[in-house]
């Protein structure tokens, strides 16, 4: 039976087991405490750059394609770069913060133009899910069994398969899977199974960080395990700014 397990590919069973020290208590092995500190200092890093693409989009709508696919693209290579080069996670895991933040703060900005007040809306119920998740996980009200796992990753893997389609799809003019981007019924539901998958990721990854930090993975996983955190919550986020979009849209 495996022991560390994620559908958040960045937290994968491979990613903590080969760099479990099995020390026990050691100063310089992982914590629960010290990824949390370290995912806080990751989220207001974020939260500034978001700031800041936010200002520059409603100030200057040319910037909206460097904002987007500069931080999309930026983070992205560093994810990439951090999932084979994991003990780079103290520098590379703030940096993909920063440009993590660029993305969201112009993707915000252009849906909120669009449909006015509904990123505080997003924002609220993405602190809601994640809060709401911590506490389901921490009281066992949901346990990360391997049941539950497999079932997480297999609907993780399909849906990030479809996306991938659909992109290739788009690229060559086929675009015949154009609900998942509308307010049609199916399209809305869509959207909320994704949004659920996404928030059960979550339990995934706070039971992953808390085995590697019982297993004494070294220090430097706290940022690896932050970073993990962190992906999975710009994801949420972005699935309930969609389906908040596509339920507006039909008002």
């Amino acid at each position: 039976m495996s022991l560390f397990k994620s559908g958040n590919p960045t937290l994968s069973e491979n990613k903590f087991r080969d760099t479990v020290i099995h020390i026990g208590t050691n100063e310089d092995a992982m914590s629960i405490s010290g990824t949390l500190q370290k995912f806080g200092f990751m989220f207001l890093m974020l939260m500034g750059s978001a700031f800041y693409s936010w200002k520059e989009v409603i100030g200057n709508g040319e910037d909206v394609k460097m904002m987007v696919f500069g931080g999309a693209i930026g983070g992205f290579v560093i994810a990439l770069v951090l999932m084979f080069k994991r003990e780079w996670s103290p520098f590379l895991a703030p940096l993909y913060a920063l440009l993590e933040g660029l993305f969201i703060g112009a993707i915000s900005a252009m849906f909120n133009l669009a449909y006015d007040g509904i990123v505080l809306q997003a924002v609220g119920l993405t602190f809601g899910v994640g809060i709401s998740m911590y506490f389901l996980y921490s009281f066992r009200i949901i346990k990360a069994t391997e049941k539950f796992k497999s079932i997480i990753m297999t609907a993780t893997m399909g849906i990030a398969v479809f996306y991938l389609i659909v992109w290739v799809m788009r690229m060559f003019g086929f675009d015949n899977m154009a609900f998942i981007h509308e307010g049609s019924t199916f399209g809305i539901l869509f959207s909320l199974f994704v949004v659920v998958i996404a928030a059960m990721n979550l339990i995934l990854d706070f039971d992953m960080i808390e085995q590697g930090a019982s297993m004494g993975a070294p220090k430097y996983m706290e940022w690896y395990g932050a970073f993990g955190l962190m992906v999975t919550f710009v994801w949420l986020y972005l699935e309930i700014l969609r389906l908040l979009s596509k339920i507006s849209s039909r008002n």
